[in-house]
């Protein structure tokens, strides 16, 4: 470039005021072309997605000078500004936010040594600076043509997203096709989210498994949204097109803290913080092996029926997602009776353990609906490790020290009673609706366990089964044995709960919880 080699060689010819003008001009000549190609792929262009997301006039661009320095096979001359990633700092709703924006028009997004460098600077300030990083993501991986200094800064990059986790939140966009390495940044990250029929992730790609396998699978089924949000599990959220993705990143950092050390984000509620809801009274169906939904009793507590949900696709069985009592972020666990009867499995566990565990280092207070009938039975759970995989979940409650509140509408059977945030594994308070059945085990199974020799010597058992079933629900599967032991506070109106846990909360909100010193636990990954 003329502009650089005068400025270099100091001929004097024109003064620095053009040599800045020059340098600025060939800068958004490339933002305009890469504008243009990535139109013509029916997607916005690296710097006009930051914009999209931020507060209008707030993003401030850092390191739009960098270039790599590379002299490798392939690359030729081609020494663009930036180096295929636009980062900087912004705000959302006013609050700060540190933000980088892979750019696939240059070297396909690839990451190289000064591309590394780029992210490695912004994650440190955001550390820095205790604010959330969010990660446009849009790159096949580390650049071939430079070798290993390609995959030192992946796993630079690697290194500090585990450095920040717990620190500061981190959100990834995946907006176009990631591979290899691309892939391994946002799912240590905190969140993430995948553009429908565009933002793609995976290890490998479709031709590499063909030559190595001789399986045959298209991008979309292999690595797209609705693979990795409903089958594997690795993607949170998804949305139908960048404007609402980014959207729903906003609207999701409305519910956390920029760091550990700050509180959730309050706002002024409209909802009455003493309304009633006397529909519950009447949700929860006499049968207890009929079904109803959950989500009509999450919308019923939170203000104005307001429910984010995580992982909506993934794992049914069990509810997770944020909401806000009297204006204060919460986090929302739950067991869905009408998908697997609400049984937790190895997904569910996982699912679960994972948002609890992000909710207690963000300082975001957890609420738990119970109607869990066990763990899933099966040869293929067992074999995949639900022992291990369970224990997760258990742990992770039992690590949580946030404000734990526990409501059990229905069933609480077994060693899952014990899991959803019972009084056993650290929950503050406990209560239960009329419709609560607390024991070991369902009544039916219990009897015909405990009595089974009995029933069997009989010509007719049906008439002594009953009995049998109504004196176990008597005596064990009401709520009202376990809050004599002490192991529920209260069995309320299921109209009051959402009064309840208000003032729960607020007296909760104030808790704090000396831990053992320790480096770390040893979670049962």
């Amino acid at each position: 470039m003329e502009a650089e080699k005068q400025l270099a060689g100091g001929s004097g010819k024109r003064t620095k005021a053009e040599h800045h003008a020059e340098f600025r001009d060939e800068i958004a000549a490339q933002q305009r072309a890469a504008r243009e190609k990535q139109e013509g792929r029916g997607k916005r262009s690296a710097l006009d997605r930051v914009l999209q997301l931020l507060d209008d006039s707030s993003f401030v661009e850092l390191d739009a000078l960098v270039r790599h320095r590379a002299t490798q096979f392939g690359m030729g001359k081609s020494r663009p500004f930036g180096d295929g990633v636009v980062t900087g700092f912004g705000t959302v709703d006013g609050r700060k936010v540190a933000v980088f924006s892979q750019d696939f028009t240059v070297f396909g997004g690839s990451l190289g040594e000064a591309y590394a460098e780029k992210m490695i600077k912004l994650m440190d300030l955001a550390e820095r600076y205790g604010c959330p990083i969010i990660g446009i993501n849009d790159s096949a991986g580390a650049r071939i043509q430079e070798g290993v200094e390609g995959l030192a800064g992946y796993g630079d990059v690697f290194f500090r997203n585990v450095r920040l986790s717990g620190v500061v939140p981190q959100i990834s966009v995946i907006a176009g096709p990631c591979a290899g390495g691309a892939v391994y940044s946002p799912v240590m990250t905190d969140f993430t989210y995948m553009v429908e029929g565009v933002g793609r992730m995976f290890i490998t790609g479709p031709d590499v498994i063909k030559t190595v396998t001789g399986e045959t699978v298209d991008a979309e089924e292999l690595g797209g949204a609705a693979t990795h949000t409903g089958v594997s599990g690795v993607a949170h959220f998804s949305a139908s097109d960048e404007d609402d993705l980014f959207e729903q990143v906003r609207y999701l950092l409305s519910f956390l803290p920029s760091n550990n050390l700050d509180d959730p984000p309050w706002f002024d509620p409209e909802d009455d913080p003493e309304r009633e809801s006397p529909e519950l009274d009447s949700l929860v169906p006499e049968e207890s092996n009929r079904p109803y939904d959950m989500h009509q009793v999450l919308g019923e507590m939170l203000d104005d029926g307001e429910f984010y949900e995580v992982q909506r696709a993934h794992a049914g069985n069990l509810l997770v997602g944020f909401g806000r009592l009297d204006g204060h972020p919460v986090g929302m666990v739950a067991n869905q009776p009408s998908v697997l009867a609400g049984t937790l499995d190895i997904d569910a566990s996982v699912k679960g353990a994972r948002f609890v565990r992000f909710c207690d280092a963000f300082n975001i207070p957890l609420i738990t609906f119970v109607d869990v009938p066990g763990f899933l039975p099966g040869t293929e759970q067992e074999y995949r490790g639900i022992i291990r995989h369970g224990s997760k979940l258990l742990y992770a409650y039992c690590e949580a020290t946030v404000p734990k509140l526990t409501v059990i509408t229905r069933k609480a059977y077994g060693g899952a009673y014990v899991v959803m945030a019972s009084k056993h594994t650290g929950a503050d308070f406990n209560v239960a609706w009329p419709s609560a059945e607390v024991a070991v085990m369902g009544p039916e199974a219990a009897v015909g366990l405990v009595f089974r020799r009995e029933l069997a010597d009989l010509e007719s058992p049906d008439d002594r089964k009953k009995e049998l079933v109504q004196e176990y629900e008597d005596l064990f599967a009401s709520p009202y044995q376990a809050a004599s032991r002490g192991y529920i506070d209260d069995v309320i109106e299921p109209r009051a709960t959402r009064r309840w846990l208000i003032q729960a909360l607020a007296m909760a909100r104030q808790k704090r919880v000396a831990t053992p010193r320790r480096k770390h636990g040893n979670i049962p990954l």
